[in-house]
């Protein structure tokens, strides 16, 4: 029996942001997994990257597949950087590539904590937000590149699927608020959990990119 595990932060734990009786993301990926597959939650709202690895004392002994969607919130901590003044665009430059570096250190000791379980592992971009001003929303996009080059060469490096949040949650009605998934962006992301960890053949070790 296969048993899919969330790990990360409120894009898989989203309960809080859905309307009443509306599912979360686990509640709809387990309608969308083939008879007898399970899924749990171990992802928990507000958890920066640093966190995931103490989330892995939660996964279940039978679990089968490890899914993982963090970085968002580790990026969102920096977004007054956003807003700060500068002396040249090289002074910024500077600043976020300091700020991308620490995260990619902080991402890769994540995902050798992950990897060590030795299961099958998928890994999600950050994406876009939707901010309702749109100088900070083309600032904030931008600036998320820096994090997303981070993540997309990690699973790259490591021959891991990845499923590309920017271009499943790609609609305005994807989002309850600016940064958190709507049932209908749950929705989304559960059909394209769903798809890689039945599609994808991760013995052969190669990455592929899931949109849907």
């Amino acid at each position: 029996m296969s048993h899919v595990v969330l790990l990360g932060d409120s894009v898989f734990d989203n309960g809080a942001y859905v309307r009443p009786g509306e599912p979360d993301v686990v509640a709809q990926l387990r309608r969308r997994l083939p008879p007898g597959w399970q899924a749990t939650l171990a992802a928990v709202d507000g958890a920066v990257t640093a966190s995931v690895p103490r989330q892995l004392t939660r996964v279940p002994a039978d679990a089968s597949h490890l899914v993982v969607s963090a970085g968002g919130n580790d990026a969102l901590s920096h977004i007054g950087v956003l807003e700060d003044s500068s002396r040249s665009i090289a002074d910024t430059l500077n600043r976020l590539a300091g700020i991308a570096g620490a995260f990619e250190q902080s991402y890769a000791a994540m995902l050798a904590e992950v990897k060590a379980r030795r299961l099958p592992t998928t890994i999600c971009t950050i994406y876009n937000p939707r901010f309702p001003d749109p100088r900070l929303q083309r600032l904030g996009v931008t600036a998320l590149t820096l994090f997303n080059d981070a993540i997309l060469r990690h699973a790259f490096r490591g021959g891991l699927p990845v499923i590309d949040l920017r271009l499943v949650c790609d609609e305005d009605a994807d989002y309850a608020n600016p940064i958190e998934p709507s049932a209908r962006g749950g929705e989304k992301i559960a059909a394209a959990i769903a798809r890689v960890v039945t599609d994808h053949s991760f013995e052969k070790g190669r990455s592929a990119v899931f949109v849907s």
